[in-house]
């Protein structure tokens, strides 16, 4: 009993202890200076989402799960595609033509901006309700599975049909780096895209801490492409195919060719000139959906 109550008081000791420091931290924030001006830093958040502003601020919720009941649309073939346009649903379309799977998915567009993501069907698929997501009838054992997270679905699929992955043991090494690479930066390129185009206003701090983020992610792609075709070497992989879109991205989605400086990175763009000559890069670049309506 002395054991536990000794222990008791370290960890009620502990706790406060944290407390008091993570008071002393808002504190010390609030006395930075805040945008707007008017803002005040809680010890607490309690946003209100909606109030946020910006193309997409009012979509996402501090919590997840369905918002409304509407089960996906499930097409004839194997694979089935719940997707969008977008540089993360480029990389699955760009791999599902590679592979030749053109008669194997049905692809249906989840609109985003009125929230296909969050309906019941959705999220059985991909609890985090971001897209892409996948299920295939024909998985491991001829079970039904789902996949989503970009870097998981390329990887399956590459698994699935021996397409795209280095089979040498160091080779497929560098491309598994790449590909996680991709996963962690790609997120970065989106924030750019965020402050850059999205946000209400723009914020100096916000822009040029991800406009120096993307430029130094795409100058790493720079000096790795200096003596190589493609990203793990002379034969492309899954790792091209996730990283291209995002490129891509900063030029088209967002506009900031010009605001970046693109064209200075000339491996970079010589890499992108071999992958638009692919017909099937192309193909899975301009893909079209099925159309999706989930009240009716």
């Amino acid at each position: 009993m002395v054991v536990m109550s000794s222990f008791v008081n370290h960890v009620t000791s502990a706790y406060s202890s944290c407390v008091a420091k993570c008071r002393r931290a808002v504190a010390a924030k609030a006395s930075k200076p805040t945008l707007p001006s008017s803002y005040t830093l809680p010890e607490v958040w309690a946003g209100d989402p909606s109030s946020m502003g910006g193309t997409f601020g009012a979509v996402n919720q501090p919590t997840a799960g369905a918002r409304f009941v509407a089960p996906l649309p499930v097409g004839k073939k194997p694979l089935q595609l719940y997707s969008l346009g977008t540089p993360n649903g480029q990389k699955v379309t760009i791999m599902l033509y590679e592979c030749l799977l053109d008669d194997k998915f049905d692809s249906w567009e989840i609109n985003i901006g009125q929230l296909h993501q969050f309906s019941s069907g959705f999220v059985d698929v991909n609890p985090n309700s971001k897209i892409p997501a996948l299920t295939d009838a024909d998985g491991p054992g001829g079970n039904n599975v789902n996949v989503f997270e970009t870097g998981s679905i390329l990887l399956y699929l590459a698994e699935k049909t021996g397409k795209f992955i280095p089979t040498d043991p160091v080779k497929r090494i560098e491309c598994m780096n790449w590909l996680m690479w991709n996963m962690g930066t790609a997120p970065y390129l989106g924030q750019f895209g965020h402050f850059y185009k999205y946000a209400p206003v723009h914020i100096e701090y916000g822009v040029d801490r991800y406009a120096m983020e993307a430029k130094r992610i795409v100058d790493v792609l720079d000096h790795l492409l200096e003596n190589r075709q493609f990203i793990v070497g002379e034969e492309v992989t899954i790792a091209d195919f996730a990283i291209f879109p995002w490129v891509v991205c900063l030029l088209r989605g967002y506009n900031a060719g010009a605001f970046l400086k693109l064209d200075s990175y000339t491996h970079v763009k010589a890499w992108c000139d071999r992958m638009m000559s692919r017909p099937n890069v192309r193909r899975g670049m301009q893909h079209s959906y099925g159309k999706w309506d989930p009240n009716k």
